[in-house]
């Protein structure tokens, strides 16, 4: 029997669900959960195999309740359900360990399907995403290379860049020329294939160099 807890913030979308996926007899609902801060609570009395997390909650979301069950020891498998087909969310919760990601579109036979993958051990990934991620992957892969092949002193000068400072500017905050700042920044531009600040800094973002909250 495959032990399954709901955490969803809609009561009517988790009664629907639990009586779908319980057409399959080896699948039991064993507990659901309004949001990530219930699903911690009721976690240990549950005890189940799997979690069908919801994204968007909002006390306590999706990606901060996996954050928090990656802190236990043995924690439960985790098929994310949601409304998003954007890559970067299917980026973010894999890097956080998920074996799941399933669109809240999907047929209930394809919801089975993906529990059943996940509990033999498997990774599910809704299908129609995979040509996607597989594109963004690549390009993660690229802009990582190009990162790897700067010096520690054009990171420094790029990262200046990206917060929107002057070649006189970061001249002065790193105590070098503004001479060395333009041939450094030269060499930067070439190696992660930018041609002016805007897209340097676009890149740094993209990359988590610095955040726009910086």
């Amino acid at each position: 029997m495959i032990r399954i807890m709901i955490v969803d913030d809609h009561k009517m979308f988790r009664e629907g669900l639990t009586k779908l996926i319980e057409f399959d007899e080896e699948i039991k609902v064993v507990e659901e959960a309004d949001d990530g801060l219930d699903c911690i609570n009721k976690l240990r009395s549950a005890k189940p195999d799997m979690i069908l997390l919801d994204i968007n909650m909002s006390d306590m979301d999706g990606i901060e309740t996996l954050k928090e069950l990656n802190h236990r020891k043995h924690r439960p498998k985790v098929i994310m359900l949601t409304v998003h087909n954007e890559i970067e969310y299917l980026i973010k919760v894999l890097d956080l360990g998920v074996e799941g990601y399933i669109l809240k579109d999907s047929s209930s036979k394809e919801l089975i399907r993906a529990i059943r993958f996940v509990y033999n051990g498997e990774r599910f990934i809704q299908p129609s995403l995979i040509p996607l991620l597989n594109s963004k992957l690549i390009a993660r892969d690229m802009d990582r290379e190009k990162m790897d092949s700067l010096t520690n002193r054009e990171m420094e000068i790029l990262k200046l860049v990206a917060l929107g400072h002057f070649n006189k500017d970061i001249a002065s905050i790193l105590s070098i020329t503004e001479r060395t700042v333009k041939n450094n920044l030269t060499s930067v531009f070439q190696k992660i294939d930018c041609a002016d600040r805007t897209q340097a800094a676009i890149f740094c973002i993209r990359n988590g160099v610095v955040s726009v909250h910086e």
